[in-house]
């Protein structure tokens, strides 16, 4: 695999247990009135006080039938804001920190006090865990595995809500950050990320790739070696869901980073299987 070494893997990975354990705690330390600014500072407080020292995106959080982004026309609508938390509510924590050359971006799913409706998308995410990893191995278009994924979710009347992020992208790439002693956010994403999202662009143009993983026609490709943070998020009227993690593409092979993560132990917990 080109770029990332094992050694490097293994920090990818110490840095996404970082990130998830943030995400578990805060998630459990949540009650009914809370908002989502808040949230996120405790994230952030988190992080912080165990090492991180940069950001690919700072956190967010959202509640309720913001967990679906219906009706998000801009992108400042993604940013926390003052909406509560109650009891029986959804909730997404997402975040994407950085330690020395090592970076996370994932995504946390759950709801206060549980969620019926939730439950059955998060459910659902485990086939598409298991198809996304089988089609990647087989080298299938990402745009292929965009509509397959599309096709999944629709078969099971749930809809596609990635399509809302920028550029409506179900992964992108982490490729290294550049050496620079920048550590200054801009629009909730660190400057060397930009940096970085830029350099992949303009390199990924030249030789026929993106680095974003869309619909679109510049994914009409394999993936390229890498890291791929992926994050499949669906929705079921105003209850979203996702999960979102590193996905390791080789020269011949594909595998998750990681196994141990809190919706893999859900998943197993509750006998739910792809």
């Amino acid at each position: 695999m080109r770029d990332v070494n094992d050694a490097l893997l293994d920090q990818h990975r110490d840095v996404q247990q970082l990130a998830y354990r943030c995400a578990e705690e805060v998630a459990a330390s949540l009650t009914p009135g809370i908002t989502e600014k808040e949230t996120t500072r405790r994230m952030r407080r988190w992080l912080a006080a165990s090492g991180v020292d940069d950001w690919f995106h700072l956190p967010f959080a959202w509640f309720g039938d913001r967990t679906a982004f219906r009706n998000f026309r801009r992108p400042l609508q993604f940013f926390p804001t003052d909406r509560r938390l109650a009891e029986g509510m959804p909730f997404i924590l997402d975040v994407a920190p950085v330690v020395g050359p090592a970076i996370a971006d994932i995504g946390f799913t759950s709801a206060l006090g549980g969620n019926e409706q939730l439950d059955g998308l998060l459910d659902h995410l485990a086939r598409h865990r298991a198809l996304i990893l089988d089609l990647v191995r087989a080298r299938v278009t990402l745009r292929e595995i965009y509509r397959r994924c599309d096709e999944l979710a629709a078969d099971h009347g749930y809809d596609n809500r990635h399509r809302e992020y920028p550029f409506g992208v179900i992964a992108h790439r982490v490729d290294p950050l550049p050496r620079i002693p920048v550590t200054t956010t801009v629009a909730g994403f660190g400057v060397r990320a930009l940096v970085t999202l830029v350099r992949s662009g303009v390199v990924g143009r030249r030789r026929g790739w993106s680095p974003l993983w869309g619909a679109g026609s510049r994914s009409d490709q394999p993936p390229t070696p890498g890291l791929w943070a992926v994050e499949p998020h669906f929705g079921s009227g105003p209850v979203g869901a996702k999960f979102e993690e590193l996905l390791v593409v080789t020269d011949d092979d594909a595998y998750w980073l990681d196994d141990d993560l809190p919706h893999v132990r859900r998943w197993a917990a509750r006998a739910v299987t792809a």
